[in-house]
């Protein structure tokens, strides 16, 4: 496991904290479409707890096994039974409720434990296979070195 990023936050942090979200899953190997919509979740888990979790919350961003994650926690009173399945596209006339319906179409996994103490989102996202591989952190050098014979010209190590 690789901790990218521990903290709590406010309403004043949600901007700055969306920002370095995009950065670390970017740098893990998210790209186009997937690194937004990972983004998008995870803002809207980080907006859902500021407005309806106490003004304030928790983001953790890990990487393990092959996955992104994020986690964000609240001190709320919990999610109402209805909305937590989040499976029900709101109508098109309704100004809420689009946040966990959103959550759970944009990412690959997303479990949600809710009570009167507060909520816990934890969102995953497949990394590309490329990332799974180790990579040596040897970089590749070239050396080039003039020899005496013709045939002996360079020398790549």
């Amino acid at each position: 496991m690789r901790t990218l990023i521990t903290q709590p936050f406010t309403l004043q942090e949600v901007t700055t904290l969306r920002h370095a979200v995009a950065r670390h899953a970017s740098a893990s190997g998210l790209a186009g479409a997937r690194l937004e919509d990972f983004v998008l979740a995870v803002h809207e888990s980080v907006v859902n707890a500021v407005e309806h979790g106490g003004g304030y919350g928790h983001l953790k961003l890990w990487t393990s096994g092959g996955m992104l994650r994020a986690e964000t926690a609240d001190h709320g009173s919990g999610i109402p039974h209805g909305y937590v399945n989040g499976h029900r596209l709101p109508s098109d006339m309704a100004f809420t409720g689009r946040g966990i319906y959103l959550i759970r179409r944009l990412c690959d996994g997303v479990d949600f434990r809710t009570g009167p103490g507060g909520t816990v989102v934890q969102i995953t996202m497949r990394l590309p296979r490329h990332q799974l591989r180790h990579v040596s952190p040897m970089k590749r050098v070239r050396v080039a070195v003039s020899g005496l014979h013709r045939h002996m010209n360079h020398f790549t190590a």
